[in-house]
């Protein structure tokens, strides 16, 4: 069975992302569609500014370090997100004060939570605070919300800058919940952004517990600015197991993994 237009996009932004490149041929056989189907896929992929065509392929058009717009990743692994989201909305408990920073992941887990009370959430991101208010509308959980201010960045929905961080310093939280670019074991966590990095350095500071959320693409990865290293972390939520290689030092900074599966 061929794989619709949207489903080819996705996979192909996926690889420029994690590879770099994709090839036509792969594409076709992975896909079941024809090489002049993928060719027209790509021809539409550089004319959005997200790849570059090359003889047999293409390659990302985006350096290293970009991160796409937060409406664009939404798009990306979105079940697993919501997986995540979930499983991580399980960690909270009422009478918590939490707060959620900026990321398509972070968006899923404001969406899961629901049956807490008296709970108080900060956030600094505009998508998380909007769907938190409709939420808290509807009674799904009883609380208060802050958003954390600072400059707005449209592009990726967030508010940044140093009047964030001085706010954002005054609080003391339960519960920090971080999404993040990259994840590996020379420099922890990490991210494409130094102003959302340094604002997201703060909760953690200000944080009892701080519990990651990435799903197995920020395996490995390592993005621009370092947030933390790993032994700053108490958990981490995936929608995949931890890779092998990972086990000894996850026991050594005592780093709880939780796996949000998939329905069986």
């Amino acid at each position: 069975m061929s794989v619709s237009s949207e489903q080819r996009k996705r996979i192909m932004l996926e690889l420029l992302k994690s590879e770099g490149q994709v090839k036509v041929s792969d594409i076709s056989r992975r896909c079941s569609v024809s090489e002049e189907t993928v060719r027209r896929d790509l021809l539409l992929l550089e004319r959005e500014g997200d790849a570059k065509r090359v003889y047999g392929g293409a390659v990302s058009a985006r350096p290293a370090n970009y991160e796409p717009p937060y409406l664009h990743r939404q798009q990306v692994k979105a079940e697993e997100k919501a997986r995540i989201g979930r499983k991580a909305a399980e960690l909270i408990s009422s009478g918590d004060t939490i707060v959620i920073d900026v990321g398509t992941t972070a968006l899923e887990l404001a969406k899961a939570i629901a049956g807490k009370e008296r709970i108080t959430l900060l956030t600094n991101s505009i998508a998380v605070a909007y769907h938190l208010m409709e939420s808290l509308n509807e009674g799904r959980f009883s609380g208060q919300i802050i958003v954390i201010g600072g400059r707005l960045n449209p592009e990726q929905q967030s508010l940044t800058g140093a009047p964030g961080e001085r706010e954002m310093a005054q609080y003391r939280v339960d519960k920090a919940f971080i999404s993040i670019g990259g994840i590996s074991l020379k420099r922890g966590i990490s991210d494409y952004d130094l102003d959302e990095t340094m604002l997201s350095r703060r909760m953690i500071e200000a944080a009892g517990q701080t519990i990651v959320l990435a799903d197995d693409s920020k395996f490995g990865k390592e993005a621009f600015v370092e947030i933390a290293p790993l032994r700053r972390i108490d958990a981490i939520v995936s929608n995949a197991a931890p890779p092998r290689e990972w086990l000894p030092a996850l026991k050594r900074h005592r780093i709880q993994w939780l796996e949000a599966k998939g329905e069986e």
